[in-house]
Formats: structure tokens, sequence, C-alpha cells
């Protein structure tokens, strides 16, 4: 029976002993046994079990998700890692027309080729679309009938007004990128026009006033989604993070 320590296994995962310390410490990885010394040793199941965790992980599962379904009384190592190939040959038929996407985006964004409305948006399915919507929507009944109001609102532009909505936001994004590119803090005095901008388009879009806090909880989608993420550090590499904590750092709060 193969036995491997904490720092074999934490080699070959790619991840540091201090990681696989924690999920011993929250009981989401316990080692096989632990010896006279006080070293940890793993067998073929935890380490089975390490890749389970790290592919949940992938997926922006949090840690206590992923301890409940691995721990499940009915949970089925191979049908999660059928699940888990299904997803990613899913991803991957999908993942060059993202790429085409993006191309064609920052050949936009430089003026070298213009781009059509309908063309921002072909990697991004309905139900995709779908997804996002029911994530903002389960924030609670306000939010969901913020969408319902922007869909309808959205439906009644002229492509020359959408055109005209999408060429605001490159202006913001392109100006966020660049205060970020200057070494500008987040929370930069600099900042605060522009994150006021990128809210006033967001009311636009919704048809109705984005409120600070719905402003932040969009932020959180577009940190969470690893599709608004291949969007964002296409216009610039840790430009994800940069926005979004322009976002928290300039959004006046509301009043009490």
């Amino acid at each position: 029976m193969s036995k491997y320590t904490v720092k074999q296994i934490a080699r070959a995962a790619g991840v540091s002993v201090r990681t696989l310390h924690h999920y011993h410490e929250i009981g989401l990885l316990v080692p096989r046994h632990i010896g006279a010394n006080g070293y940890r040793y793993y067998g073929e199941a935890e380490a089975l079990r390490l890749q389970q965790i790290l592919l949940y992980r992938d997926f922006g599962m949090p840690l206590s998700e992923v301890r409940a379904l691995l721990d499940a009384p009915d949970f089925s190592p191979i049908a999660a890692l059928e699940r888990h190939k299904a997803r990613l040959e899913a991803e991957a038929k999908r993942l060059p027309k993202l790429i085409r996407t993006l191309d064609r985006t920052i050949e936009n964004l430089k003026g070298d080729r213009p781009m059509k409305i309908e063309a921002l948006y072909k990697a991004f399915p309905p139900e995709k679309q779908a997804a996002y919507e029911a994530e903002l929507a389960s924030q609670g009944p306000e939010m969901a009938a913020r969408l319902r109001q922007a869909k309808a609102h959205n439906a009644a532009k002229s492509e020359a007004q959408m055109a005209s909505d999408m060429a605001e936001l490159r202006a913001v994004e392109t100006a966020l990128a660049a205060n970020m590119a200057a070494g500008l803090p987040a929370d930069a005095a600099e900042n605060t026009p522009l994150v006021a901008r990128h809210r006033a388009w967001v009311s636009a879009m919704w048809g109705r006033e984005c409120s600070p806090e719905a402003h932040v909880g969009l932020a959180q989608l577009y940190e969470s989604s690893p599709d608004f993420q291949s969007r964002y550090e296409a216009i610039s590499e840790g430009f994800t993070a940069y926005m979004c904590a322009a976002i928290r750092a300039n959004s006046p709060q509301s009043p009490a």
C-alpha cells in the first residue's frame, strides 16, 4: 500500500503543506495516520480525495460545500469524475468560441476592427445568461424584479443606442485599466468618477437605478464568474480584481 508524507503529496498536487494542514484541521482531508513523530501520512484514498477537492475548488465551490458533498453517504468517486469529465469536455468545446470573441473584442478596443454589438456575446450561450440571471435573482425579489425590468428595457432599445451604451462601457473600463497600469490603487480618488459612470451604465442597462449595494453585488458576480474573469483579464492582467476592488472602495454608502 502506497504511503505519502505531507511534503510528498503537497509537491505532487501542487499545493502548500500549510494547505494540507488546514484541510486536516477542518476535517476535509484527514491523513491515513499520524506517526509517533507527528508526521502526517496519506494513502491512495486520501490522494484521490485530494484530487476531488482540487477539482471542486477549481469550479469555485466553497470548502464547506466540498466537504458536505464528499462526505455524503451516496457520494461516488467514479460518478463524480464522470461529471467532471463531461463538464470539462463541454468547456473545451466552448473555449475556442470564447477565445475568438475575446480576440475580436481586443481588436475592437484597439480600434483595429469594429465589432457589432451582438458579437460581444457570441461566447455566452442563452443557458449561461440564464445562469447569471438566476444567480443574481437568488439575491432576493428586488434583484429578480430588476432583471425582468432590464430585459424589457433593453429589448426596446435600438441597435444604435446599444452601441452607444457599449462604447461608454469600453471607455470606463479602458480608463480604469489605464489607472491600474499607472500604479494607482483601486481606492484612488481618480477611480471614483469612473465607478460612478460604471454604476450609471448599469442603471441604464437595467432601466432603473443600480444602488451601491447592488453594484457591489455585481462585483462579486464578476469575481466569481470564469466568463467575466476571462473578459476582464483580456483587457489587462489583474483587471478583474482591480475593477471589483475599485467598485467596492469607491461606491458611496447608501443612507441608513
